[in-house]
């Protein structure tokens, strides 16, 4: 955003907070997706302030690693923003991402402002036709973010070469690109 637009308040701008497994996977994916202005991994949803990530991990915190999504709304919906989402990961797996595993990983969406409830829950109903399975993404009213450590920003495109980003990264994308390449840079 430009100083200008800060001042002047950009009306277009919006955010949405979600999780779906790794946050490095979701990360990935935003970063290169057009009208996203910002894409910030996280914790959100547990007791402990300020968590860490080896806090996180212990899975003993309650937080979910999840992404800040800030976007302009003049280039992508919130709609093609959260339907990424569920093209990215796996929400009919309870606190699971393939390998990864424990409550952090959970699919779960978080809201930050009016209307968000009802987004989340149109997007869940819309997408429980594509799955034979249950969804069992959670919509986590009145939760606290907290910015992840700078090591964990940007990690895919920082490490595009370690075994995590080809192996579980690189098919997460893959298949964002296979239904939303339009939306990709």
């Amino acid at each position: 955003m430009t100083q200008q637009q800060e001042s002047q308040g950009n009306t277009s701008q919006r955010t949405l907070i979600v999780g779906g497994g790794c946050f490095w996977c979701q990360d990935a994916v935003y970063r290169k997706t057009k009208g996203v202005i910002e894409s910030e991994c996280g914790y959100i949803g547990g007791h402990v302030e300020h968590p860490t990530y080896e806090q996180v991990s212990t899975a003993t915190t309650g937080h979910a690693e999840a992404v800040k999504v800030t976007f302009d709304q003049n280039v992508i919906d919130a709609d093609t923003i959260l339907d990424m989402l569920f093209a990215s990961h796996n929400p009919t797996t309870l606190n699971r991402q393939g390998a990864d595993v424990g409550p952090q990983y959970r699919s779960a969406l978080f809201p930050q402002s009016d209307g968000d409830k009802e987004l989340f829950e149109r997007t869940i109903e819309r997408h429980q036709q594509h799955w034979a399975d249950p969804i069992v993404t959670t919509i986590e009213e009145d939760a606290t973010w907290w910015p992840a450590e700078a090591e964990h920003q940007n990690f895919y495109q920082r490490n595009p070469n370690w075994g995590y980003c080809q192996v579980v990264i690189n098919p997460k994308l893959a298949n964002v690109r296979k239904h939303y390449s339009a939306w990709l840079q």
